[in-house]
């Protein structure tokens, strides 16, 4: 029996994203569509291609072996379909993070539509680096240090994150006077680990191996766990702004941010000879100038 190629391109799409609700996202379907396809795979090729975990999916040996096989013949069926366009529709399509696409991307879109009609915006939400090297992505947005090898960075904003905890978990400690003294105690993380160890290594910090602790998908229950005293929070005030001032929370440690630490629009040399693509990550530029809390942008605008 012959497989159907849209389980081999759901397949494909999951182990790049590593999750199947952006998977659903890119493919315009429903998680639950996303996860029966998977299923109906793995029974055809009977062995389990992927292993499920609280963050999502990785894959298993049989789904490396698969995935090393199919997706590079993927990626040039999607440079075809790139190519059948229309000439006179001119797209980019761009990678960020669920929260920053909400929170700052998608309100500002209107403003560049406005200045650039005849482009359209394909947005795709990914906490994973993409490849841009090799995927149909061209522009990405991503929050960390800027280290990206290979590719032409551009810094964005950086949003201050505050580190909380209950007055209780801090009662009869030693003050916390520097970012390694956040170590000695219980940290919560977001979903992807990387916060406190991308604030830990832009502070000069050696961080341990692995990390201990709860990990939520949404800010505000990770206040709440703070709020209980599970942990040292770190967050955007914005999210703690009331438990601070009831006092269920205190700022644990007063530091300056890291500005490095930033948001970034990162894109391949190849992709920004596309003038679209030019357009656009001088767009993000100029919003991200225009951030008054933000004034290092501002002379930042040379790769």
């Amino acid at each position: 029996m012959a497989i159907p190629l849209s389980l081999l391109e759901t397949f494909v799409t999951v182990a790049r994203s590593g999750r199947m609700r952006d998977a659903a996202l890119t493919l315009s379907l429903t998680p639950g569509a996303i996860s029966q396809r998977v299923r109906e795979l793995e029974e055809l090729a009977g062995c389990r291609l992927f292993s499920r975990t609280p963050a999502g999916v990785t894959l298993s040996e049989a789904g490396e072996s698969l995935f090393a096989m199919l997706e590079e013949p993927f990626r040039r069926i999607e440079e075809a379909r790139r190519g059948l366009e229309k000439p006179s529709t001119r797209r980019v399509r761009v990678s960020t993070m669920a929260s920053f696409a909400a929170n700052w991307l998608v309100p500002r879109l209107p403003r560049f539509s406005k200045l650039h009609p005849q482009i359209d915006i394909e947005l795709e939400t990914d906490g994973r680096l993409v490849d841009l090297k090799r995927e149909p992505v061209d522009l990405a947005i991503r929050h960390g240090l800027g280290d990206y090898p290979g590719l032409v960075t551009l810094p964005l904003i950086a949003p201050e994150l505050i580190v909380v905890a209950s007055p209780s978990l801090l009662q009869g400690r030693a003050v916390i006077e520097s970012p390694a003294g956040c170590l000695g105690f219980p940290l919560l993380h977001d979903m992807d680990r990387a916060d406190w160890r991308l604030w830990f290594e832009a502070h000069g910090v050696q961080a341990p191996a692995q990390f201990p602790g709860p990990s939520f998908s949404d800010d505000h229950l990770m206040v709440k766990a703070a709020v209980t005293g599970q942990g040292l929070a770190l967050v955007r005030d914005t999210y703690a702004d009331e438990d601070l001032r009831t006092g269920r929370l205190v700022r644990a440690i007063s530091i300056q941010w890291p500005t490095k630490f930033a948001y970034y629009a990162v894109s391949t040399a190849e992709a920004l000879q596309r003038p679209a693509v030019n357009h656009f990550r001088d767009w993000l530029v100029s919003e991200a100038a225009a951030e008054p809390q933000n004034p290092e942008v501002a002379v930042s605008r040379m790769p």
